[in-house]
């Protein structure tokens, strides 16, 4: 039987994480008509979907959308890769165009976000679909069957260290801007927030030990986990042996004093995400509202300082 080719549009297109958008749609047999961003630093499209018709200005962009739709040809998604701040006003958009939205993480900056995102899918009918990419890695889903096959009263206690250095130009855009970004644990720690969540269980206690511009830490108690953990933006702290490796970046998580290995296979995540959307089992509002809880306490808890469960890591740092 044929199978059409859907059709996409795309809000952000200029931003870095647009490129894995753009692979997945076309990694999965379809079609992106539309794309929309201020900035217009965007040949990268010609790799892909050089016919695609671009905007610089949202109104055109909505009026071009609004006139394929009265013409016959529906736009079935829009892939939203805006700035976060900007999720839930983009969300909206598509499906008050008759749209189903895929959006990058964060979904939303707000928990109350999603509560008004839920009557506007009842209301269109449409649905809402977050990119949470961990959740389809080859080790990440290792380690969740694990966990479910393991004691299921053991406690584990993991280390979560993530540090992925930024230039000088991090802090001058909409990202070193907590109320656009959410802050560097929302801005870079949401998708690991949301892995811990669905392997170890709802959050029980959120403790703050650090927060500041460029770095975060803290420990979570969860149902199954005692979590301490470390995010930062700032190449002064990845270790020295990394930096030696020429090494912008180091992530590491430990099980139980472990190394979990889950450096490689990120690269078709976005495209696998894309086929579970597209096979109409992708993760919508409900698996999103849990990390978006989690890190909109910690972005307005008070911190602590270095007392009680905090990351080992904090004492070289500081």
């Amino acid at each position: 039987m044929y199978k059409r080719k859907k059709k996409f549009a795309m809000i952000g297109v200029a931003g870095f994480i647009a490129v894995r958008h753009l692979q997945a749609i076309k990694d999965t047999g379809n079609d992106l008509l539309a794309v929309l961003d201020k900035f217009d630093s965007v040949g990268c499209i010609d790799n892909y979907f050089p016919d695609a018709h671009f905007f610089v200005e949202f109104e055109r962009f909505d009026r071009h959308i609004d006139k394929l739709k009265r013409t016959g040809t529906k736009i079935d998604y829009v892939s939203i890769c805006s700035p976060n701040y900007l999720h839930d006003s983009h969300i909206r958009f598509a499906l008050r165009q008759g749209a189903n939205a895929v959006c990058e993480k964060p979904l939303v900056l707000n928990p109350w976000n999603i509560d008004a995102l839920e009557e506007i899918e009842k209301e269109t009918g449409k649905k809402i679909f977050n990119v949470l990419q961990l959740r389809l890695h080859p080790s990440i889903i290792e380690l969740k069957e694990k966990i479910d096959k393991g004691p299921p009263d053991e406690i584990y206690d993991i280390d979560l260290n993530y540090i992925t250095s930024r230039g000088r130009w991090y802090q001058i855009s909409w990202k070193g801007d907590i109320h656009k970004s959410g802050g560097v644990a929302t801005n870079i720690g949401v998708h690991f927030f949301d892995m811990l969540t669905w392997i170890f269980g709802d959050v029980k206690e959120n403790i703050v030990h650090l927060s500041e511009p460029d770095k975060a830490a803290g420990f979570l108690r969860l149902e199954r986990a005692r979590v301490k953990w470390l995010l930062s933006i700032d190449y002064n702290d990845i270790p020295a042996e990394e930096k030696a490796k020429g090494k912008r970046t180091y992530r590491s998580i430990r099980l139980n004093n472990k190394e979990i290995e889950f450096s490689k296979g990120f690269t078709d995540l976005h495209t696998e995400t894309y086929k579970k959307i597209l096979a109409g089992s992708g993760y919508g509002l409900n698996e999103a509202r849990k990390s978006i809880d989690t890190v909109y306490a910690i972005r307005n808890s008070s911190p602590v300082g270095l007392r009680g469960d905090y990351h080992p890591y904090l004492k070289k740092i500081l």
